[in-house]
């Protein structure tokens, strides 16, 4: 199976995607977006409004509550050449909620747009802060990859690096949108649940939903949980190699309560995971919950996520089984939160231990996650995505959605 993993090619994964057929914008009511319905091979259309109608009873919502920051700022040269520094991850300190509340300096994972022109030097932006004139400064580091480390500081201690970013920065909006960040998309390119500052992209299938959806969810006896993935820009990564196995997936950072884990290890409730996002952190957990099962003393770096894990001699786990070695490892480290990073690529061939719904968007062609949505309905993609587009269906980030089922559920 590994080796035939390896060597899917991406070719089999392309579909014609016309420039109309994305959504620039989204509709005006979240919930009005449309909404497709696949379960083993059928396929009914309906409004997102109508998703908890279409919710069995005995299913659990999961969600993802990241929040995206306004990631991207623009730097002036005294030659005149713009440098666009956009922040991918923290580097130092390496915790999101720590780096974002940082008074002074943090260091960042950034990639660099017109990097030929800063070679070295500082780049300084001068702006107002409540009738204070405060500078920030830029370093560029070494390079990691396609990103570059960047050494932040700034002369002003009672300014967080958050706080910095919501009035210099702008919202790293979808590149395949063509068009500038407007001001609306502060609203829009967010969840109504978001709460958790860290993305630089949103999870975009929990765009959708409303406060009244989510009530109606919630009166139909249907609990909902959330759990927080860090979106990083590695999302829009094109798949360039012919086969999968020269692709490298990006690390994300994930968060999980104690709470939840107790939910998925001791209530027989089927998992509807709200977004990609989502699901790779569900089923992360079990490969988690794999390595303490081999040593049950791992470091926490040891708990990481690698990319081809899941496609190994494993051994089987139940779904209680593995949430219960991931309590018991929060009693061992004395946490209510479990910290890791997910580097997890989920490919045909892959076996779903966690989830058995999805609620997800349209994905572009030759993309990872076309390769999840084909492994999660058993390879009956192009069903599904012809049906989408032969009937008016918005694609990508703020296009309409869909509710699949599990092959096997």
């Amino acid at each position: 199976m590994m080796l035939d993993t390896r060597n899917i090619r991406i070719e089999d994964y392309d579909y014609t995607l016309p420039d109309e057929r994305i959504a620039k914008f989204p509709l005006a009511q979240r919930d009005s977006s449309q909404l497709l319905v696949y379960k083993s091979g059928d396929i009914e259309r309906h409004t997102f409004a109508e998703l908890p109608s279409q919710l069995p009873d005995d299913v659990m919502l999961v969600s993802n509550n990241t929040r995206v920051i306004q990631a991207r700022m623009h730097f002036r040269k005294a030659t005149g050449a713009v440098i666009e520094i956009f922040c991918l991850e923290p580097l130092a300190p390496v915790d999101y909620a720590l780096s974002l509340q940082s008074t002074h300096s943090c260091r960042w994972l950034c990639l660099i747009g017109n990097a030929k022109k800063w070679k070295e030097g500082a780049l300084q932006l001068v702006f107002d802060h409540g009738g204070r004139e405060v500078t920030l400064s830029a370093v560029r580091g070494v390079q990691h990859g396609d990103g570059f480390e960047v050494e932040f500081s700034w002369n002003d201690d009672s300014i967080a690096f958050g706080e910095l970013l919501e009035t210099l920065g702008e919202l790293p909006i979808p590149p395949y949108l063509n068009r500038a960040t407007e001001e609306s998309d502060k609203t829009t390119y967010q969840t109504v649940y978001s709460k958790v500052e860290g993305s630089v992209a949103a999870p975009t299938a929990g765009l959708h939903f409303t406060p009244a959806v989510l009530d109606a969810v919630r009166a139909k006896g249907i609990p909902t949980h959330e759990l927080t993935l860090h979106v990083g820009a590695g999302i829009f990564k094109p798949v360039k190699s012919d086969t999968i196995d020269m692709h490298e997936m990006h690390t994300e950072y994930i968060s999980v309560s104690r709470a939840l884990i107790e939910q998925l290890c001791h209530c027989p409730r089927r998992v509807v995971a709200v977004g990609t996002t989502s699901v790779r952190t569900l089923e992360s957990l079990y490969y988690i919950a794999l390595s303490l099962y081999r040593n049950p003393q791992a470091s926490p770096e040891e708990l990481h996520v690698q990319q081809w894990a899941p496609y190994g001699d494993n051994p089987e786990l139940s779904r209680a089984e593995a949430m219960q070695l991931l309590l018991d490892y929060l009693d061992r480290i004395g946490a209510d939160r479990l910290v890791s990073a997910t580097r997890i690529i989920i490919v045909p061939g892959y076996r779903f231990h966690m989830v058995d719904g999805i609620v997800t968007n349209f994905h572009q062609p030759r993309s990872t996650l076309l390769l999840l949505i084909s492994a999660f309905v058993g390879g009956d993609w192009h069903t599904i995505y012809d049906y989408a587009l032969a009937h008016d269906f918005r694609f990508l980030s703020y296009g309409d959605s869909s509710l699949l089922w599990r092959v096997d559920c």
